[in-house]
């Protein structure tokens, strides 16, 4: 009876459904954490609450279930999009280890040698179930929906506080982390449709994060690293005129014409806004 409540729920308020479902799973998981209980184990489950919540409501809304995950298989886009994915993080980071340099701190160019295992690792194990599991939910669910009702500046500076609050049992204070991040995965989205490599933007920029700062860390890293993202994060949008990314055409083919991706992204987005 409950969950039929929550189908009816789902249908009138696909959205505010999906944010509350994956608010309920992972905190429900992660709370008791707080408190000792759990360990990792419940944190690494707990971050299934995103793709598991839009699952639920892309089945109770009648939507399917394959054609959603179908991006995570979208590997054919220009190689540029893959050297974004892949090296904007690594280079984002080379700034701030300047940025550090410049000021004065000690950088230290040997931690170079011993990096890339560590880097490979933590990619692998962030893009599989440490973080890159998110994004069917996050970029594969929500962002269209928002986008659907609110200019994508707009539609990303919300999912950016919906994304990092949901961060907050686990990163405490450190959940503005993510709100900085969202603005470089919104453009990567719209530009390919590929939520396999929002997926590896998500390894990318955790690897880097854990890895090519070579200093210890400190307030003047830590501010370094939110300047420089914010910074580009402000690049990214003058660039874009605000866009970042989106293409909005006219809808002028109706859905029952042919599968999502031959479809203009517009339509895709009036779609989603009906589910």
């Amino acid at each position: 009876m409950k969950m039929d409540r929550l189908a009816k729920l789902a249908r009138r308020r696909p959205l505010g459904t999906y944010v509350t479902l994956a608010y309920a799973i992972s905190w429900t998981l992660w709370v008791p954490v707080l408190f000792g209980v759990g360990g990792m184990a419940l944190v690494a489950v707990g971050a299934f609450g995103p793709p598991v919540a839009a699952g639920l409501v892309v089945r109770w809304t009648g939507g399917s279930i394959r054609g959603w995950l179908r991006p995570l298989l979208r590997w054919r886009v220009p190689g540029r999009y893959w050297l974004y994915a892949l090296g904007v993080p690594a280079a984002l980071f080379v700034v701030i280890n300047l940025e550090l340099a410049l000021l004065g701190r000690d950088v230290d160019l040997g931690r170079l040698s011993t990096v890339l295992p560590s880097y490979l690792a933590t990619f692998v194990v962030v893009a599989l179930v440490g973080g890159g599991q998110e994004e069917p939910g996050w970029r594969g669910f929500a962002l269209d929906r928002l986008q659907a009702r609110h200019s994508p500046l707009l539609a990303t500076l919300l999912l950016g506080v919906i994304w990092g609050l949901w961060h907050l049992p686990i990163y405490g204070l450190g959940f503005v982390g993510p709100m900085m991040f969202v603005f470089y995965y919104t453009w990567l989205w719209n530009r390919t449709r590929s939520l396999l490599l929002c997926v590896l933007l998500h390894g990318s920029f955790t690897a880097a994060l854990y890895n090519l700062v070579l200093m210890a860390d400190s307030p003047t890293v830590d501010l370094a690293i939110l300047g420089t993202l914010v910074g580009g994060a402000i690049l990214l949008v003058v660039a874009t005129r605000g866009r970042l990314g989106f293409d909005r055409v006219p809808v002028e083919t109706p859905p029952e014409t042919g599968p999502s991706e031959q479809r203009p992204r517009s339509v895709e987005l009036v779609e989603a806004s009906r589910r």
